[in-house]
């Protein structure tokens, strides 16, 4: 059975633009994921990435077009400068640890919906009332809110060792079973393919 590992943060605005193609891809092809949020600014550090706010201004133009031009491609309603954005992903983070590990859920929606809640809702997920709505709708217990976080901190700084040493500098990032690695939710066709053979 193929095994995709998804590298990500509960703010980015390009995972919550990959809506749940992946979860889409990984049911056609009976492959399972793991969902390993990290801390993306201590990410970019490591691998020469650069932080929004220090983007030289042609280039955080351009993502305000390119974010709305693949919004309206994919039919996703988007805030391009959402009120509660940045802010702290680490909170969201550890729920998403806690509730793959409990079960019972749906992994991929409470993801999807935290991402929403940012860039769609105007909501903060850095707030524990945001986090206990995501999680009821998602299916889990919104208690899972509170219990973990030593477990939850713990897995969230051993995702970013871990995808520092697989080669994950951005996200969303997907990596197969095989190694195959894909940035960005506009290389989710390419993963596609690749699980069926075709790349």
């Amino acid at each position: 059975m193929a095994h995709i590992d998804y590298f990500f943060t509960a703010i980015s605005p390009y995972c919550y633009l990959a809506g749940q193609r992946l979860e889409e891809i990984a049911a056609r092809h009976g492959a399972t994921i793991a969902y390993k949020p990290l801390d993306m600014m201590a990410l970019f550090a490591r691998t020469g990435g650069v932080a929004l706010a220090d983007r030289p201004e042609c280039r955080r133009a351009y993502r305000l077009q390119e974010l709305r031009r693949q919004a309206a491609k994919r039919g996703l309603p988007i805030t391009l400068k959402p009120a509660h954005f940045p802010t702290n992903p680490a909170p969201a983070a550890y729920a998403i640890i806690a509730a793959q590990a409990a079960g019972g859920g749906d992994t991929g929606a409470l993801v999807h919906g935290l991402l929403r809640a940012c860039w769609a809702e105007e909501r903060d997920v850095a707030e524990d009332a945001v986090i206990r709505d995501c999680l009821t709708a998602a299916g889990f217990d919104p208690g899972l809110a509170d219990r973990g976080l030593l477990a939850g901190a713990e897995t969230y700084a051993a995702n970013l060792e871990e995808a520092t040493a697989r080669g994950v500098f951005g996200a969303p990032f997907y990596i197969t079973d095989r190694d195959e690695r894909f940035w960005g939710q506009d290389r989710l066709e390419d993963l596609d393919l690749h699980l069926a053979g075709r790349l």
